[in-house]
């Protein structure tokens, strides 16, 4: 079990899983550039996160911006939307009668991926609410932008365990602050970070140690 104050960012399990290195720059460097993407993605959320919204749509309750955590993992972060359908078997919800399970909904712009990505973000949604709600959590929704439509994701075994294993290794490389090698792949291209990154230039050095490399030699790091 992790503490409080181990714990790392949920939302990293997505930036992780597409890429280690630009989990790294991201959640060890502290790098960030914004570009068209990132800026579109940002509104989604910013829409999605307004708390100050609970709906009841007759057996389901709308919740937005939910603060969830998993000490098994040493995640936390917030969940877009979680839905608590009205449930037999599920848990009791403060201030609402009956029984109810939770149901995550994550916002992203754009259209639904040949890589799980996405779907592990939520899956890891899925197994922090799990571990606060005491009730299983067997499925989420992943709501795309482009195409207005919600894919309903399966929070199958493989998904757990990869959840499991991916928040193990970014603890490993967060206590030795270690960023990972650039592996240069086709979606480098519309990475916001691909400019601090340099994937082809900078091999197994981290940014920082690139640049303080390139001006020891006089030369430019743009």
């Amino acid at each position: 079990m992790y503490g409080e104050e181990e714990f790392l960012a949920l939302s990293g399990i997505q930036h992780f899983a597409f890429c280690r290195r630009q989990w790294a720059l991201i959640h060890l460097e502290q790098a960030w550039v914004d570009n068209v993407l990132t800026a579109e993605g940002d509104l989604m959320h910013c829409r999605a996160h307004d708390e100050g919204l609970r709906e009841h749509r007759g057996n389901v309750i709308v919740v937005r911006g939910l603060a969830v955590h998993s000490r098994a993992l040493g995640l936390s972060g917030k969940c877009d939307v979680v839905e608590f359908h009205r449930d037999g078997e599920g848990h009791p919800l403060a201030g609402e009668d009956g029984l109810w399970r939770g149901v995550p909904v994550e916002y992203k712009r754009g259209r639904s991926k040949t890589g799980d990505a996405d779907r592990l973000q939520l899956a890891a949604q899925a197994l922090c609410l799990e571990e606060m709600l005491g009730c299983d959590v067997p499925a989420g929704f992943l709501f795309y932008g482009a195409t207005k439509a919600r894919e309903r994701v399966d929070v199958d075994a493989g998904l757990r365990a990869a959840v499991a294993s991916m928040a193990d290794e970014m603890h490993r490389l967060y206590r030795r602050r270690h960023t990972p090698k650039a592996k240069p792949f086709s979606a480098c291209r519309s990475c916001s970070l691909v400019d601090l990154c340099l994937p082809r230039a900078t091999g197994r050095m981290s940014v920082a140690d690139y640049v303080a490399a390139r001006l020891s030699e006089g030369g430019d790091v743009s």
